[in-house]
């Protein structure tokens, strides 16, 4: 089954407009599909490079030589973040190919370490646009006739979604994380303990959402607060967890300035925590966490960079799950309801005030009812809110 990423116009737009694009996002999303995609259409044709194939590697022997006589065609180098001296070479490449007068379009580079990459394009400012490639979204997979629940269930990857089943599904998922643990993180960190990172991961998991206190997780690790920071970059780094900052601008309140962490794909959180059909799910404490932290990842992706996501907490206990800023003042605060008969809370309607007033949901799996207003804020299924939200976006 092949499934439309969202992000495909986009992409091949960019790449009409710059010299180089990098497309970041977690390994397995499918950035190298997507990729496939835009080389099987593109107009001058287009050589494909995967820096972990030898045989690739071979080629780029004399990178300089070889890139330059590529050209017009659009180059595509995956893995990039495998060769760090291999960006000066870019910047020559993409000069002498601007002055030939062959500006735009020479090179798609794809990557699964984003604080890695963002200090090796740095030679290219000017030359190279960004662009985040998340899992599957719920508008892409209803498209395909997935359901939200499997969705939340298996979580965005396209291998683990479109398994046969779901107990094929947690294998692939765990086999993933596996794969993480053995080989990315030596990659980019060689002497950290592995073991200690996968009961980190899993301590989050089951607190997905919660404030981050690193010192209370290293009390628990038998390790430092610092260390635990430098884990947690290791894992957000790779597109594992993320760190959602507090608001705390202009608001007169006390306000927590602790982030929250989540854990950003579903499926992973299910597998680490041994979960394998929707019903584990639901019985298990987790499932509150787990579809609070399936709805925000859901929005932040359906956001896009307009936006700057935030969370809102006061020291009373006011809060909203997420707050969409932009241009410096929240745009949206929506908070987050696993329930088909969801109530908006006099604490919404307080960190609402709060923050200015801005356009407040509450939001809660689809039922199939139309959103409807309940005083100052909307009620609205996941699906219906992310379709609503992503045609206001398109006008």
């Amino acid at each position: 089954m092949l499934i439309r990423r969202h992000l495909e116009g986009a992409l091949s737009e960019r790449l009409a407009e710059s010299s180089a694009v990098l497309l970041l996002g977690p390994r397995q999303v499918g950035k190298t599909t997507l990729a496939q995609h835009i080389v099987a259409a593109w107009p001058r044709g287009a050589v494909y490079l995967d820096l972990e194939n030898p045989a690739h590697r071979r080629r780029l022997g004399d990178p300089g030589a070889y890139l330059r006589a590529q050209s017009p065609r659009l180059v595509v180098i995956d893995e990039a973040q495998r060769d760090p001296d291999l960006f000066e070479v870019l910047r020559g490449v993409i000069d002498d190919n601007r002055r030939a007068g062959f500006r735009n379009g020479q090179f798609l580079l794809l990557g699964s370490a984003s604080l890695e990459l963002a200090g090796l394009t740095e030679s290219l400012a000017g030359r190279v646009a960004h662009l985040d490639l998340s899992g599957i979204r719920i508008d892409e997979a209803e498209a395909a006739g997935i359901s939200a629940d499997d969705l939340w269930l298996r979580g965005g990857y396209p291998d683990s979604l479109l398994a046969t089943s779901d107990a094929s599904s947690l294998v692939w998922r765990e086999d993933l994380i596996r794969s993480y643990l053995e080989r990315d993180v030596p990659l980019f960190a060689p002497r950290l303990p592995t073991e200690t990172l996968r009961r980190l991961w899993t301590m989050i998991a089951h607190n997905s959402g919660g404030l981050l206190n690193a010192s209370s997780l290293g009390q628990a690790l038998a390790i430092n607060g610092q260390t635990v920071d430098r884990y947690l970059d290791l894992l957000t780094d790779l597109y594992l967890l993320r760190r959602l900052p507090s608001w705390h601008t202009n608001v007169g309140k006390r306000v927590t300035k602790a982030p929250r962490m989540f854990v950003r794909d579903t499926g992973l959180l299910h597998a680490l925590l041994g979960l394998e059909t929707v019903d584990d799910v639901l019985s298990h404490p987790v499932a509150g966490h787990s579809y609070e932290s399936f709805v925000v990842e859901t929005l932040i992706s359906a956001a896009g960079s307009r936006y700057r996501p935030h969370h809102y907490r006061t020291a009373k206990g006011d809060e909203v799950d997420l707050v969409l800023e932009r241009s410096g003042k929240p745009a949206f605060a929506i908070e987050v309801k696993r329930s088909t008969a969801p109530e908006v809370s006099a604490s919404l309607r307080r960190a609402r005030a709060d923050l200015g007033g801005p356009a407040t949901f509450l939001v809660h799996p689809d039922t199939g009812e139309e959103a409807y207003r309940d005083g100052d804020v909307t009620v609205i299924g996941l699906g219906q809110f992310v379709a609503e939200f992503l045609m206001e976006q398109a006008t």
